[in-house]
């Protein structure tokens, strides 16, 4: 299975972008994993918030095939323990899943489009996270997965 993160915008602050790199360069040992940044869209004052939705889902969709398995980071989604997230990964490697692509929208959320398309929704907590710090929650997160799927001392209960 490949594992695909797909955000809207670069990453600006250098922390964050140190943090995600540490954890990009973990993960690389356990799956292969890629980061996609979708330029941000242009003129986005001369825009509604529909529009701006509307324009970042297609930029989304065309980078998603029909086979892959979607899931979206939703303020309303499904919520994991670390150990659950863990076993929910498990689960899709010893399935049919061959890529699994989690999608990070601009900061109006997604189109309806995006979650039509989508075969499940995530939260990583009832709080609210700028986009560019779920970036670095999601990458380790995903990494303390794969390190309890290997029984490593990383997780601790």
């Amino acid at each position: 299975m490949k594992i695909t993160l797909l955000v809207i915008g670069k990453t600006e602050d250098k922390y964050l972008i140190e943090g995600i790199e540490k954890y990009l360069n973990r993960l690389k040992h356990y799956i292969g994993f890629n980061l996609v940044v979708i330029p941000d869209i242009k003129n986005t004052k001369s825009l509604t918030e529909a529009q701006q939705k509307a324009k970042e889902a297609e930029l989304i969709i065309k980078q998603i095939s029909n086979v892959d398995t979607v899931i979206i980071m939703d303020e309303k989604g499904k919520k994991y323990t670390s150990v659950a997230f863990s076993n929910y990964l498990n689960k899709q490697m010893l399935g049919s899943v061959q890529h699994l692509v989690f999608v990070i929208g601009g900061p109006y959320g997604f189109d309806a489009s995006v979650y039509k398309r989508a075969n499940g929704s995530m939260s990583l907590s009832d709080l609210t996270f700028s986009h560019q710090m779920v970036r670095l929650f999601f990458v380790e997160q995903l990494y303390r997965a794969f390190s309890i799927l290997k029984g490593e001392p990383y997780h601790h209960e």
